[in-house]
């Protein structure tokens, strides 16, 4: 099993300032939010496909819909660039939500989970949601992307959902890590851990809720300063999202989503 100690030129991977989606609802109940992540000029980075807490107990065909859908819009997922020549697709990942619970789940079923999202869905990668940020749980994190990677023949995109700034050593393990995810009132007083300079912004990923419309320049200021190439803002609130995972302010499309479009741009190409 290989062992992670470096990663790829992410940076060159994702190209500029993008989208990165945590996981709208399931396509029945979301067909919009879906939809308008192919619609062309979309600065989409990825998309997190969440069918049931995982992938399901079988495969799902809306979600098979959804997920083909998104992967032709932008020309294939980086799996199929790798076969084709070495390199990685720059945008429109579909990317396989596997909850760590805070490094409590067992290894065994990460990797079942894994494979289905594979086998069923032909993802590009994983979204490592509720991921450990402490030093002593940095082995078996380690561990556990080794192992993903295996699983998509090295070309797997690995996001670790960490919501904070974690012990250093995780960007090591990983193509992307989410080193804010919380409201507003936070994020505008926030700050950057000094750590994240020694890296480029596109490894590092913002999500933020309850953003206002009249504050969303500032939003994008502040994700720019501190250093975040892949981001997703809305205007929704934090609802009922206190039982873990990051996923009820995030489920739908926030009411400025014409306006993220045309301020950040088309950040990837083929």
């Amino acid at each position: 099993m290989p062992d992670l100690t470096t990663r790829p030129d992410v940076a060159g991977a994702l190209g500029e300032t993008g989208v990165g989606v945590p996981g709208y609802a399931h396509p029945l109940l979301a067909p919009v939010e879906w939809a308008e992540l192919t619609r062309p000029g979309t600065p989409l980075h990825w998309a997190v496909l969440n069918v049931a807490g995982g992938p399901g107990d079988r495969p799902d065909p809306h979600c098979l819909e959804a997920a083909g859908r998104l992967k032709n819009a932008y020309g294939g997922a980086a799996r199929s660039a790798s076969a084709g020549g070495g390199g990685r697709a720059t945008g429109g990942r579909v990317l396989g939500h596997l909850d760590l619970r805070h490094g409590s789940r067992d290894f065994g079923e990460i990797v079942s989970d894994a494979h289905r999202y594979l086998d069923w869905y032909k993802v590009d990668g994983y979204y490592l949601d509720r991921c450990p940020t402490d030093r002593i749980d940095l082995p078996e994190v380690r561990r556990v992307t080794a192992t993903l990677e295996a699983v998509l023949d090295g070309a797997a995109h690995l996001v670790l959902g960490h919501g904070s700034h974690p012990y250093p050593g995780y960007a090591e393990v990983a193509d992307q890590l989410v080193t804010f995810c919380g409201p507003w009132a936070d994020y505008r007083w926030s700050q950057v851990a000094e750590w994240t300079a020694d890296h480029p912004p596109q490894r590092f990923v913002h999500l933020v809720h309850g953003v206002p419309r009249s504050h969303l320049d500032e939003a994008m200021r502040i994700a720019r300063w501190q250093g975040a190439g892949t981001v997703f803002f809305t205007d929704r609130s934090d609802r009922a999202a206190h039982g873990g995972g990051q996923t009820d302010p995030f489920q739908a499309l926030p009411g400025y989503w014409d306006e993220i479009v045309s301020r950040i741009g088309p950040g990837v190409s083929e």
